[in-house]
């Protein structure tokens, strides 16, 4: 079962656990109302979601779970599978135990890899769907960022330390091959997302297991998106007009798949829409939560 609320080291914030699977899973609860689950991309947490849910929470329940993608900060067991697949498991796994219903499932980045995932195999607790500038088609690991990232997992854990030891430093985490591509103002959460990676081994290891075996994975999306048109429930696309790293053609082709869908473009950020224009993002998911019903009939 959920544990009660549990403090994190040293971040002044709490979350509540979870054991599944693959281990322990760390998430925030908040608010009342629909349902909305927020997944994140690789080396992030769960506060990628912090403004837009602190907009949603007033008439929404937002739960947001930190993802073993490289920022969690409880290792994974040692055979847990740290794959794309894998995670997409995890998520439906965690969506079971929580029993939540008639959910809006909300993807950025490598968490919109998940949802679509989720799409493909058909899960019955998904209701609707929004994907917010993610990898997508054959983008995947996406643009220069992504493929670095990958590049670097095939280090040795204690090398690939080293490496993420620099981020450290603001002009490095700015570069386009770190998070400089991704977010205009989020700065200060890359910061704080490449801390467990660096403090904690057990931690390199697993962000290295999910990034060699997203090396491995590289068609995986091509295959989902064939399945994507099986979706018949609402779907909304948001996509960062000036995307550097998802390209914005993607989010119309993603649009035009889905028997529901519809794209709405973000002007004024980058890859990380909930970090740069969280009011914004809010506000989307408001409206279409509001405007569209949460059963699988088409209108």
């Amino acid at each position: 079962m959920p544990s009660p609320l549990t403090p994190l080291d040293g971040e002044g914030w709490a979350v509540k656990e979870i054991e599944l699977s693959a281990g322990t899973i760390e998430y925030e609860d908040t608010g009342d109302g629909p349902v909305l689950v927020l997944l994140h991309g690789l080396m992030m947490d769960a506060s990628l979601w912090d403004g837009v849910t602190a907009g949603l929470s007033v008439d929404h329940r937002c739960v947001t779970p930190t993802l073993p993608l490289g920022a969690h900060r409880r290792a994974m067991r040692p055979d847990a599978d740290l794959s794309l697949p894998g995670m997409a498991r995890l998520v439906a796994e965690f969506l079971d135990r929580l029993d939540l219903h008639d959910v809006t499932l909300v993807g950025n980045d490598t968490g919109g890899a998940l949802v679509q995932l989720l799409m493909a195999d058909g899960n019955a607790r998904v209701r609707r769907v929004v994907l917010v500038s993610c990898d997508a088609f054959d983008n995947f690991p996406p643009g220069l960022t992504g493929k670095t990232l990958v590049l670097t997992g095939k280090l040795p854990p204690w090398m690939f330390g080293l490496f993420m030891r620099q981020m450290r430093l603001r002009a490095l985490r700015r570069l386009p091959i770190a998070f400089g591509w991704l977010t205009r103002r989020g700065d200060a959460a890359t910061a704080r997302w490449t801390r467990p990676v660096m403090r904690q081994p057990a931690i390199r290891r697993d962000a290295v297991r999910t990034l060699r075996a997203a090396a491995a994975g590289k068609d995986l999306l091509i295959a989902a998106a064939g399945r994507l048109p099986a979706f018949d429930g609402p779907a909304l696309v948001v996509w960062a007009s000036e995307d550097r790293v998802m390209p914005p053609e993607h989010g119309r082709r993603l649009a035009g798949l889905l028997p529901r869908g519809r794209l709405v473009e973000v002007e004024d950020s980058y890859t990380l829409i909930p970090l740069d224009q969280p009011s914004r993002l809010a506000r989307i998911v408001r409206e279409f939560t509001r405007a569209s019903p949460a059963d699988r009939s088409p209108t």
